[in-house]
């Protein structure tokens, strides 16, 4: 026996990975792609033949090994003789686990039994736009054969199954000279005997596509310019959409809460400054890709892109009572006693005109990949109305796909939601120390984080660590700039669509006796913590109050705001001003849902901002001891006699947010290893 990877497999993922990394050719996670060879059975010591099919919800881009289904081909074929016929083939999905090869790999999705019928070594399945534009005209079967010749055969739409797999095998026997079948309503399928024959023909099909598409399309298949929703200037788009997304991500959360997305691409500004883009919105998409993560149809505001934002946001509220309306509705047609329950009736998709898109979804990568997907759905349109008019399937076939018990049954597989998924925090001073260190836990946690900090450096790093984009952003903000303060908020909404977790933390410290410490000191060290948290926090209200969804600020304030010790007149009275004003803001702000809460760290020497830039060397002048020794000074006058690390003051922001202190506010939690002289009374 070796683990050697399989010749076939090897070419096998090239070829996933140069066609997956292109989205012209497929969308994220859309589509499969096989191979076929024999290899040894450990068990026989005989060749057997087996299919390498890419697993259920894999991406072809990424996809490893790992990531594939292996299964006896000869089991598999076997099925046609035992299948129950069209009305029982979600049947076959489990019997494909009777057919697995050792312990197969990944689990087989729907689409194997395309895979494993089709009489070619390799096939690709796909989903670029040209060729799903093709499937999804209203004339596609002829379209096709203009196009492509008898290279391509046409395979009217049928819900991906076993036996969709019958039908494409029976038509590549048919179609000698065919290299692959448009898939009418959904994408293309291609084959070869090698697998860079099969990548060959899939590219020249979708390229052909494309070059029929271009060649033979009509200028503004969307219509002519419609006055009023042309893109607005950059900067005031986006402010527009910064103003926009809680409040849309608020009214998209009604059911659960969602974390938002925004793109203002060209194509989807040019597709709303059409006269028919309600017609075709109206239509909703058509490849089951699209739709099972944008819902059948956008929530489109239907007034001129400069409509004040009163009125915007009345017609909002409006549209978003009657898409929940026309969704219910929509369930109660289709849904038969044994559908699953509906999901939620908030849309996935706002299209706003002249502003751009908001997707939604569980968390930032999937809100993200909605709205590609909806890009590529403006694209199918386009290419479809540009060669003939866009006629996606029927709407209960759009239902079966997404009410599908199978692609339930995935979800139930899925696991569950972290303590804090869904949430967006702003953490300031994020770019190192305790603020870091929170970043870190939140977003460990599920929490999408905006690194906040002075140093736009050092917040560009923080992002790296936690993991790019889809985790956490940087902004740069000094928090005694309010309308650096206000851009950073905006910056927040734009990438995630709002604000739910606030940490103040940003801070100095100025550590001198009372003669020695100048006004200057004194307004320095107050404008960064006690007038910087106070503008972040209002700011945080703001948007929150907006949303509608609750919220929790968190300060992290000290000991200090309680203990007086000598030699600290400015950083003490700083934070015994940011403790006060977590009393404050608790009593205001909880008729709104917003909890606010405070950490008062002692000692937090490790790694800390404040102490490496010169805060340490005064403290430890003061108490008469060696800098390094600061730490282990700290910890030995606690009760605890244990060094306090930013690590620790992360774990109180997560226990105070985590879901579990549902019913508190204005409540100071010390992190201080236990010091008598700070306890709370």
């Amino acid at each position: 026996m070796t683990s050697a990877t399989h010749p076939e497999v090897a070419a096998l993922l090239e070829r996933a990975h140069r066609i997956g990394s292109d989205p012209r050719n497929t969308n994220y996670a859309g589509g499969n792609a096989s191979a076929k060879a024999t290899a040894i059975d450990p068990v026989t010591g005989r060749e057997t033949e087996l299919l390498w099919v890419k697993g259920s919800g894999g991406d072809l881009g990424t996809l490893t090994e790992a990531g594939l289904a292996v299964l006896r081909l000869d089991r598999v074929r076997a099925l046609e003789d035992v299948y129950p016929g069209v009305e029982r083939e979600d049947e076959m999905v489990a019997a494909f686990d009777y057919c697995l090869h050792g312990r197969g790999g990944a689990a087989p999705s729907i689409d194997t039994a395309m895979h494993a019928l089709v009489g070619a070594a390799h096939v690709d399945h796909l989903h670029p736009d040209s060729g799903i534009a093709l499937a999804c005209a209203a004339d596609g079967e002829k379209l096709t054969a203009e196009c492509f010749g008898d290279k391509v055969a046409w395979v009217g739409w049928r819900r991906p199954g076993f036996q969709l797999g019958l039908d494409i095998a029976a038509v590549k026997e048919a179609n000698p000279r065919a290299v692959g079948v448009i898939l009418g309503g959904h994408g293309i399928t291609a084959w070869g005997e090698t697998s860079q024959e099969c990548e060959r023909n899939a590219l020249w099909m979708i390229r052909t596509a494309e070059a029929f598409l271009e060649e033979r399309g009509r200028d503004e298949p969307f219509g002519p310019v419609w006055a009023g929703r042309e893109p607005l200037a950059e900067e005031r788009r986006r402010e527009r959409a910064a103003a926009l997304a809680p409040l849309i991500r608020g009214l998209v959360s009604t059911d659960r809460p969602q974390v938002g997305h925004f793109t203002d691409a060209e194509p989807v500004l040019d597709f709303l400054a059409r006269t028919g883009h309600p017609r075709l919105a109206a239509l909703g998409t058509s490849c089951p890709d699209h739709f099972l993560r944008t819902k059948v149809r956008p929530l489109v505001l239907d007034l001129p892109a400069d409509a004040s934002p009163d009125e915007a946001e009345a017609r909002l509220r409006e549209l978003h009572a009657e898409y929940r309306e026309e969704y219910r509705a929509y369930y109660e047609r289709h849904a038969s006693p044994g559908s699953p329950a509906m999901r939620g009736a908030d849309p996935a998709i706002v299209l706003v005109p002249g502003v751009g898109m908001f997707s939604f979804g569980k968390d930032k990568q999937t809100a993200r990949v909605a709205g590609e997907f909806y890009l590529n759905a403006i694209q199918v349109m386009r290419g479809a109305e540009a060669v003939s008019s866009y006629a996606p399937i029927e709407e209960s076939e759009k239902f079966r796909i997404e009410y599908w018990e199978l692609e339930e049954a995935k979800l139930r597989r899925m696991p569950g939601p972290m303590p804090l998924a869904t949430r967006v925090a702003l953490v300031t001073g994020a770019g190192s120390g305790i603020g870091r260190a929170i970043a870190h836990r939140l977003v460990s946690e599920g929490a999408c984080v905006v690194v906040a900090d002075r140093d736009a450096e050092n917040a560009a790093s923080v992002v790296q660590e936690l993991g790019g984009p889809d985790a956490a952003v940087a902004v740069t903000v000094d928090v005694t700039d309010e309308q650096q303060i206000v851009a950073a908020f905006g910056a927040a909404a734009l990438a995630f669509g709002g604000v739910d977790l606030v940490v103040n933390n940003a801070g100095i410290s100025v550590s001198k006796p009372l003669l020695d410490t100048t006004a200057q000191d004194w307004d320095l060290q107050h404008d960064i913590m006690a007038r910087g948290s106070f503008l972040v926090s209002r700011e945080a209200a703001r948007m929150m109050r907006v949303q509608d969804l609750g919220g929790d600020i968190v300060y992290v304030t000290s000991k200090n705001a309680v203990f007086a010790g000598p030699n600290n007149i400015a950083y003490s009275a700083t934070k015994a001003d940011q403790a006060h004003q977590v009393r404050l803001l608790a009593a205001e702000l909880g008729e709104h849902g917003i909890r606010v809460n405070g950490v008062n760290p002692d000692g937090v020497v490790r790694g800390s901002g404040i102490f490496a830039s010169g805060w340490g060397a005064q403290r430890a002048a003061t108490y008469g001891i060696e800098e390094e020794k600061l730490g282990e000074f700290y910890a030995r006058r606690t009760l605890l006699k244990r060094e306090v690390l930013p690590e620790h003051v992360a774990n109180a922001v997560f226990a105070l947010t985590g879901g579990d202190l549902t019913h508190t506010t204005g409540l100071h939690i010390p992190v201080d290893a236990g010091v008598a002289a700070a306890f709370l009374r």
